[in-house]
């Protein structure tokens, strides 16, 4: 995975207004219009609308055994370099680069058994995030909608001031399709709001929050024409003209709102907060997170690739992202290098949000789409021109961190084996993790369908169960 060498960007300002309907830059005309009107649910209970969700994903596939699953006693070629250090809970042991993570076991749970079958980026970013096999074992395009657009239709009536969906993403990586992120039949207006660029630079800004100079005091005559020619016809029998209503008020609330503006608003925290998170993209990121559940977002994702902060450049050791083939980085250097960053942003976002009673609101999930293979293998480095270690794509087992929530923290849940291979006690799949975001957020994830393409119910996850350890 190499980030992309250009993407679309969110709509000009300019082209706000248009003749004959209202667009919303950022979220683009799909957005604010219905797409596929019949892809609608129907739910059988609502969901807790005081809970939320902040899912860090970090793409290219962590490696498990440098991280939360270390193999001190096995052989050399698969223990690795690092060392296990304790936690202030006993029994539980995390990588030595992460000594902040030891600070606050008690306040996180690790899942050490989750595994699934598709070892391609594609096939892995689809099937974790769609809870679905895909049609495609590669290739990011989704054939079932992420499970944050699916949270995102079910609370479609659930007005904060800020948007239900948000992303954080590097500037370049805001394509819907990069890491199948796409709603599939649920349709545009379910994908998130984009945060594009590095949060942590001195001239960051969050676009499409305000109107341009000039437009605010004539959109009310533009929406007045707009009702006009959208009244409704006797009968609604499809909910297009509901639906339609629906996209633009929130759209404009959105930017005619003080409410967004002030919850993007890094400016409004102390230097001090800033930098317990840290003064980089990681760290930035996670206190944008924590700001928008405060402020009444539902699901916040935030994508953790190239930690360099500004100014700063990347080592030729490093990957840009998680992704740590020993032609892409030297697989220990390179953890090394983000290992600070990335125990910073998790340290300092679940202490905040417990310091903040939002713990039992809020449940964060930080993972990737797979793990990386147990045996360390070595190749000519790409940037480096040496011989250096790496690990490959591993689905078989992989580790997921879990804090809040209202859950029994503090504990290690599910095994692998000897040499981190396979889950060896309380095997998972993504869809296990999946059962329990949904029934934090009080959805009913079994008895809620969508409608597809061809009208055909569809249910939320095909299996599934809450994992009992954590609730």
């Amino acid at each position: 995975m190499k980030p992309t060498s250009s993407c679309p960007g969110p709509v000009s300002r300019r082209q706000f207004l248009r003749i004959g309907g209202l667009t919303f830059a950022g979220w683009g005309i799909d957005r604010v219009l219905p797409w596929n009107l019949r892809a609608s649910a129907k739910a059988a209970s609502p969901s807790k609308s005081d809970t939320s969700v902040i899912f860090i994903w970090l793409p290219g596939g962590p490696p498990h055994m440098e991280t939360y699953d270390m193999k001190p006693d096995a052989p050399a070629e698969y223990r690795g370099e690092f060392k296990p250090i304790r936690t202030n809970v006993p029994g539980i042991e995390v990588c030595e680069h992460l000594p902040l993570h030891a600070k606050i076991a008690d306040k996180f749970a690790i899942i050490r058994s989750i595994a699934h079958t598709f070892s391609d980026h594609g096939g892995g970013h689809k099937k974790f995030l769609t809870g679905r096999d895909p049609l495609q074992p590669v290739g990011f395009v989704n054939d079932y909608p992420m499970v944050g657009s699916m949270v995102a239709q079910l609370r479609q009536d659930q007005v904060a001031g800020v948007p239900n969906y948000i992303c954080g993403v590097d500037r370049g990586r805001q394509g819907i399709d990069t890491f199948s992120f796409g709603s599939a039949y649920l349709g545009p207006a379910t994908h998130p709001f984009m945060i594009v660029g590095d949060p942590s630079e001195p001239n960051f800004q969050v676009q499409n929050l305000s109107l341009p100079a000039g437009v605010q005091d004539r959109l009310p005559d533009r929406l007045d024409l707009l009702a006009q020619f959208d009244h409704p016809p006797a009968q609604d029998n499809d909910g297009r003209m509901q639906a339609l209503a629906q996209h633009r008020s929130r759209a404009v609330q959105l930017i005619t709102s003080d409410t967004a503006r002030k919850a993007f608003d890094l400016s409004q925290e102390s230097r001090k907060t800033r930098e317990k998170y840290g003064m980089h993209r990681y760290g930035q990121r996670a206190l944008i997170a924590r700001r928008l559940v405060e402020a009444g977002a539902s699901f916040v994702t935030m994508v953790m690739e190239n930690p360099t902060p500004p100014g700063g450049t990347m080592p030729k050791e490093v990957c840009y992202n998680w992704d740590s083939h020993a032609v892409n980085c030297h697989l220990f250097e390179d953890f090394k290098f983000r290992a600070p960053y990335y125990d910073r942003a998790i340290w300092a976002l679940i202490s905040d949000l417990y310091d903040r009673g939002l713990d039992q609101k809020t449940m964060v999930i930080v993972t990737g789409e797979f793990g990386r293979t147990p045996r360390i293998n070595y190749a000519k480095g790409t940037h480096t021109g040496v011989q250096q270690p790496g690990r490959d794509h591993w689905p078989q087992a992989m580790s997921v961190l879990v804090s809040g929530g209202g859950f029994r923290m503090g504990q290690i849940i599910g095994s692998t084996t000897a040499k981190g291979e396979t889950p060896k006690d309380r095997p998972m799949t993504p869809n296990d993790l999946w059962a329990t975001m949904f029934r934090h957020l009080g959805i009913d994830y079994r008895n809620t369908h969508f409608l597809d393409q061809t009208g055909r119910p569809m249910p939320m996850l095909t299996d599934g169960t809450p994992i009992a350890e954590l609730c």
